[in-house]
């Protein structure tokens, strides 16, 4: 659970979810019990922040990814292990690799922000990617941290340019009888050239592997790849997509996004920018990225407009929601923080609203789109990626719920946003995070606000 930059800079608190305050089902706040002291861990180091948190579901042990360090902590948050990734030499002018061109640009010592921080539960390793070096990761050994590989010999082992904590997504699909893959979702900051948005990348046993994060799939024409066009620049300079969120179910892997896009605002002759928030959703073995979809999610209450993606975790519906939803026990849940409006991505509004969507009506939504474009209706509607508007081709054949695309009418955009169901709003302190599961067929959700607190 991550609340705000200030109540992480070098304490995490994790408790045993005491909390001095609850949230009835009409949103009244009641107390609880007294406070009872929190169990903390402060690091030993003054250099910035705590980025990342994991912890072994097989072990409850916590991994902690800072800038400049990893940590490895027990269930009561006593340090058993940690490992140095920065400060080093860099510049982030200095583009991959450099073992094939040297880099003329002055090197200073450069902090190593952690970005991404993935336990691969089959090869019993911890997958620690920084900024260092336009995106480095390293391949942890679970139980004592030691550096099992460092790959940097190849373009494709450099992941992403960006140099602050969140800009980077990674989902794990894991298989019994082959390699894993890792689908790996990233802002590019201006450097579409260099890094896709959206890649697959493969896990192989080996470590120092050279095919370690190689593309799935990668020839002249094909690669398991995303990348924005240099065009989507020319019409909004400052375009990017932001990852908020990333995880698999069924046969798919989705990732929720916040972008910009131009709108014509009614009345009005001029375009004016404004951030959407999007779901996009691949198929686990599309290699060619023939699937990608994406839906414009959001919220509303009472005529109020919740738009800019905060957080987002996915949960099951349990007995009790599910039979107010019309869904099975076992249905995906996914629980959304929104903020108010759509205009100001960096300064968010104070108005939050958490949101549930049922995961099967958005894919019976995509599954709309996908049969109306394949019977020649409409455009492919996704402008940063096209461009301009291409028109969908008729195809005679049947899409079922985990048809995967062909190498037409792809990638696809729905036009029409997803509406979540409002569970609870917050008008003066910010929601910032969300986690859920399921306790005695109730659903539980607990949010982290701006200020630092913590809602049940």
């Amino acid at each position: 659970l991550i609340m705000s930059p200030a109540m992480w800079k070098w304490t995490c608190l994790v408790s045993h979810l005491l909390l001095s305050t609850t949230v009835s089902p009409l949103g009244r706040q009641q107390p609880l019990h007294p406070k009872r002291p929190f169990i903390t861990f402060t690091g030993d180091q003054a250099e910035g922040n705590f980025n990342h948190l994991v912890v072994d579901e097989r072990t409850g042990h916590i991994y902690l990814g800072a800038v400049n360090r990893i940590y490895k902590l027990s269930t009561d948050l006593k340090v058993l292990v940690t490992h140095q990734t920065g400060p080093d030499e860099d510049n982030p002018k200095c583009y991959p690799p450099r073992i094939v061109q040297t880099c003329n640009e002055p090197l200073t010592p450069t902090n190593n922000i952690n970005k991404m921080l993935l336990i691969d539960y089959k090869e019993n390793r911890l997958i620690a990617c920084g900024s260092l070096y336009q995106g480095i990761c390293k391949l942890l050994r679970l139980d004592d941290l030691f550096k099992l590989g460092e790959p940097f010999h190849k373009k494709e082992h450099y992941l992403s340019g960006v140099n602050e904590s969140g800009s980077v997504f990674g989902v794990i699909v894991s298989y019994s009888n082959m390699d894993d893959k890792l689908f790996i979702a990233t802002a590019v900051d201006g450097k579409p050239e260099y890094f896709p948005t959206i890649s697959s990348r493969k896990l192989t046993k080996n470590s120092e592997a050279d095919g370690m994060f190689a593309y799935v799939f990668h020839d002249e024409f094909v690669a398991s790849m995303i990348k924005i066009p240099s065009d989507t620049f020319t019409i909004i300079p400052d375009f990017d997509i932001y990852y908020i969120y990333g995880f698999s179910s069924g046969n798919f892997v989705y990732f929720l996004t916040l972008q910009p896009e131009m709108i014509s605002p009614p009345g009005s002759t001029t375009k004016e920018q404004v951030y959407t928030s999007k779901l996009v959703r691949l198929c686990k073995e599309d290699t060619a990225f023939n699937s990608y979809v994406e839906v414009p999610i959001g919220c509303e209450k009472n005529g109020v407009e919740y738009r800019l993606l905060q957080a987002a975790y996915l949960s099951k519906a349990g007995a009790i929601l599910a039979r107010s939803l019309g869904v099975g026990p076992e249905d995906d849940i996914l629980f959304t923080v929104f903020s108010k409006g759509q205009k100001r991505k960096m300064k968010s509004l104070d108005e939050s609203a958490l949101c549930i969507f049922v995961l099967k009506k958005i894919n019976d939504r995509i599954k709309d789109r996908l049969q109306s474009c394949y019977r020649g209706e409409g455009t492919l509607d996704l402008a940063w990626l096209k461009v301009k508007d291409i028109p969908c081709s008729s195809a005679l054949l049947t899409i079922d719920d985990n048809f995967c695309g062909l190498d037409m009418n792809a990638p696809l955009g729905v036009s029409s946003m997803v509406r979540g169901l409002p569970i609870f709003t917050e008008d003066g302190d910010r929601m910032t995070s969300v986690i859920a599961y399921v306790y005695k067929n109730h659903s539980l959700a607990f949010v982290g606000t701006k200020s630092g607190k913590l809602k049940k």
